[in-house]
Order: structure tokens, then sequence, then C-alpha cells
């Protein structure tokens, strides 16, 4: 059971469950596929190779995307990618867990609701280790998926109450001449806040994300993301961040997002919406 009384933050579920995820051969298969996509981008944006090269190595990339392409497709993983939206998936579906170990004949009404029970994060722990796979949805995500070759890849950490985050953009990511393009600078502040504003308890969509760029973000760089909340009224959580230069105090872009807490009811809507013939359980 957690407990009240402890001067400790909550666990941000996001980033818990990333660190979850167990290395099977598959996985580990699927990541450096993707990391080699990855390094084919960067070079591909940024190559200066004559019209011969570039025509024998689209030859051969044809023929990987052949192969890939031949490959059976569909749905591996539970949930949704992008973490604000992730977290309310995992949560429901650790609640359900946990009402039925609690209530099995569900006489009590807990799991119908979709109110988180009191000891929540010990059943998240708990699945990162025996249930891993629930979570992942995480290593598909466009900014954090080691799986997914759009991914910078954006890496996570809870440090108390903050959350930290470190990112390197490569050449695909490019705006302005050597920097970083605004709107991947909000997608990556999308990204942290959604991690950030579930230490509030409970999960969130983002609402409003707003962004102050003080500096232009520059290419090839080790970033460094600190996120933290600001405060909560109601269903209304709102959460802060910054980007500097890896070692560096002068802040590149700052960020606040409002995020409003799901009703279990819409989200469960939302899911079966979204594969009509498999509805939630």
């Amino acid at each position: 059971m957690s407990d009240p009384t402890s001067d400790d933050p909550p666990v941000s579920i996001r980033i818990r469950g990333m660190s979850g995820l167990q290395p099977t051969p598959r996985r580990q298969e699927m990541r450096r596929l993707a990391a080699a996509m990855r390094t084919t981008i960067e070079h591909l944006v940024s190559t200066t190779a004559t019209t011969e090269d570039l025509a024998s190595a689209a030859d051969q990339l044809e023929a990987v995307a052949a192969a890939v392409a031949a490959l059976p497709r569909g749905a591996t993983y539970q949930g949704f990618a992008e973490a604000a939206n992730a977290g309310a998936a995992m949560r429901e579906h650790l609640d359900h867990v946990g009402a039925d170990a609690d209530d099995p004949d569900g006489s009590s009404g807990a799991g119908a609701t979709g109110a988180a029970p009191p000891d929540s994060l010990q059943l998240i722990t708990e699945h990162a280790g025996r249930d891993a796979e629930f979570f992942a949805f995480f290593d598909h995500s466009p900014l954090i998926g080691l799986a997914n070759p759009l991914s910078p890849p954006v890496t996570l950490a809870q440090d108390g109450d903050r959350v930290r985050g470190t990112v390197t953009f490569g050449s695909a990511y490019e705006g302005p001449p050597g920097c970083v393009h605004g709107g991947f600078v909000a997608a990556v502040f999308d990204e942290l806040l959604g991690a950030t504003q579930s230490m509030s308890g409970t999960q969130g969509m983002t609402a409003h994300l707003g962004i102050d760029y003080r500096r232009p973000t520059p290419l090839h760089v080790p970033l460094e993301l600190e996120g933290w909340l600001d405060r909560r009224d109601g269903r209304k959580i709102w959460a802060r961040g910054s980007l500097r230069a890896a070692g560096e105090s002068t802040v590149l872009a700052e960020a606040e997002a409002l995020f409003i807490a799901f009703d279990p009811g819409r989200f469960r809507e939302l899911l079966e919406a979204r594969d009509p013939e498999s509805p939630v359980e």
C-alpha cells in the first residue's frame, strides 16, 4: 500500500512503465532496426553524395523497404504510444486489476467508477515486473520510442518531484539553419510535461501548451529537459518545463501546459471507437 503521509512525490506512471519494459529478443531487434533506420534518415538528409551513389543507395533501400513491407502487419501492443493518452489507458488497466484483486465479484462497484485504488502505485510497480508488455506502447512513441525511427529519441527519468530528460536532435529536425524546428521543441515539451503531470496522481490530456522560445535550440548538441508540477485545481493540472544545452545555465525554451484529468467513461468510448472489433473489457 502507498503511504498517504509520505513526503515522496507520486511516481510518474509512464516513466515507470518505460523502465519496466523487458529487453526481449524481439524488442531488441525492433530497436536495432529502428536505430538503423534513424541512422539512415540522419545521413540521407545531410548527405553530399553523387547522383550515382544516391541511385545505388536508393536501389538497396527500396529492396529493404520491400522486404519490410512484406512482413505481417498489425498492432502488437495495447493503449496509446503518446504519453499523455497512454497514462490513462495504463491507469484504467491497473485500476481494473486492482479492483478485481480487492473485489473479485465486483460487489463494491469500485471497478465501475474508474477511481484509482489507494495502492495503485504499488500495482504499477508490480506490473512493471510481471506484466511489462502492457507498457509496450511506449516503445512505439514518436518521441521516446526506441522502436520508432521517428523518435530522436527522448529519454526521461524521475528525480524526486522533477522529471528530467535528455535529447539530441539530428539533421532531420532542422528548422532555421543549424537549429531545431520549433515544432519539434514543442512536441518534446508535450512529452515531458505529459510525463510530469502524471505525478499529480491522475492522468490527463493536453488542453493547452504554451512555449516561450528564448534562444535558438542547436542541432547535434545534447539537451537537458526539466519538468515540474505547478498547480492543480479540480480536473485541471498545470505543469511547467525548461530546455537547456547540457551543462549550460542559459534557458533555450520554457513551456507551460494545462492538462484535463480524464473522465474514465469518455476515455472508454475513445478506446472502443478506435477499435470497434475489440471492445474494451
